[in-house]
């Protein structure tokens, strides 16, 4: 398989050492405006693209690999306010997008469990709240994948009609958020009566399994058209 790497930093990097450890071929990196110019015909060798560039960047970023006819991989979040905008394209022109907020298969775990602990919650009378840590550069608050578990548990807890990261307050589900160090993620949910309170954690050591999981993910998008998520490639 041949691979552009659309944001060549960090988790570029590591897309790049997963990719070649599984025998693909990385055949253009772009990260700036520039190399967009200059690396335009080898994009147009690549099978399919894998972006982790920056919020402000990939939907333009995912318009030009539709145009191109080149099925993209999106790990970038901070995004979805365009993505009814872009899953139109998509499926009109019958091109290809595999996005998701978290590629780790250990979270994606972690997003099962949240939904039954949201349902349990509702029925036991629990509180629920979040907390999410991250390195100081990420730039969204909350992550993509805070948002996820969020969103997963207002449609199912009706307690909740929202999610905040400003204060707790009633019927709102609050966020505490935090950017120190260079923490490469630490997801919570807890759930908390008067006699007992339930914790579900998830802490990524480092990038290795974003970046297993967007191969993953690449190697399934091969051949198909459409938008797809982690629960098509589970």
């Amino acid at each position: 398989m041949k691979i552009a790497i659309i944001g060549y930093g960090k988790m570029g990097h590591e897309v790049e050492k997963a990719a070649l450890a599984r025998q693909h071929s990385i055949v253009v990196t772009i990260d700036n405006a520039k190399e967009w110019e200059e690396r335009l015909e080898q994009l147009k060798q690549a099978d399919v693209a894998i972006d982790f560039s920056q919020p402000d960047q990939v939907v333009r970023n995912i318009h030009r690999c539709f145009d191109l006819h080149i099925p993209i991989v999106v790990g970038t979040t901070a995004w979805q306010d365009h993505f009814e905008e872009i899953k139109t394209r998509c499926l009109a022109e019958k091109r290809s997008l595999f996005t998701a907020p978290n590629f780790s298969i250990g979270m994606n775990i972690m997003f099962l469990l949240n939904k039954q602990l949201a349902k349990f919650a509702e029925k036991y009378g629990y509180q629920l709240s979040m907390a999410e840590t991250h390195h100081i550069h990420k730039l969204d608050k909350p992550s993509g994948t805070a948002v996820k578990l969020a969103n997963d548990i207002l449609a199912i807890d009706h307690d909740y009609e929202r999610w905040s990261i400003d204060a707790p307050a009633d019927h709102t589900l609050y966020i505490n958020v935090t950017r120190e160090g260079e923490v490469n993620g630490i997801h919570s949910v807890m759930a908390k009566s008067p006699a007992d309170k339930i914790t579900l954690t998830h802490e990524a050591f480092n990038r290795q399994g974003f970046a297993m999981g967007a191969i993953a993910a690449a190697e399934f998008l091969i051949g198909k058209t459409g938008v797809f998520g982690m629960e098509d490639l589970f």
